[in-house]
């Protein structure tokens, strides 16, 4: 058991929880990153998955296309409601776990331009290099969710399937890395 000692009362007030109008303009935020970071991904994968993709040896268990815009969709989301669960929660951790947050969403951004824009340039490497970021990516991803947990055991459960599909994603790079 531990014991905390009392906080200060500047410490308790600053500890109150937002105003309904500030709770909803931080999701709006958190939900504003991630569509932001899809769209900016988007511009990779439009431009080249009807390109080099399209003749790429892809692993027999790839999902049709259509599947990776509603899945990505959901993860979004969801990683934002977890993130503004962390935020609003104003606990003393939230800056250190929201700042792991923000490292994996940088990982995230890069590795769509990576496997999808650099293949054409630099064909094979580009895959390897997708794959390092991606394999970071997943380090970054588990360790916000041993960051979230703690403040919001919510917050670290809506990230598991977000491991899970970053996982699969992952094989489906090794697949192409060995096969393109």
């Amino acid at each position: 058991m531990q014991v905390h000692p009392e906080k200060s009362a500047s410490e308790q007030a600053s500890r109150k929880a937002f105003s309904p109008g500030v709770q909803a303009a931080g999701l709006a935020g958190f939900l504003g990153a991630s569509a932001l970071v899809a769209w900016l991904g988007a511009f990779a994968t439009v431009s080249n998955v009807d390109g080099w993709y399209v003749t790429a040896d892809k692993a027999p268990w790839s999902p049709p296309n259509w599947v990776f815009g509603p899945v990505w969709t959901l993860l979004y989301t969801a990683m934002a409601v977890a993130a503004w669960l962390v935020w609003r929660s104003r606990s003393g951790q939230s800056t250190r776990a929201l700042i792991a947050y923000g490292i994996q969403l940088l990982l995230n951004l890069a590795w769509t331009p990576v496997f999808f824009g650099l293949y054409p340039l630099l064909g094979t490497a580009a895959l390897w290099i997708a794959l390092a970021i991606i394999a970071a990516l997943i380090v970054s991803v588990t360790v916000t969710v041993l960051y979230f947990g703690p403040i919001s055991r919510t917050a670290g459960l809506l990230l598991l399937p977000y491991i899970s599909w970053l996982v699969f994603a992952a094989s489906l790079n090794i697949w192409a890395a060995f096969h393109n």
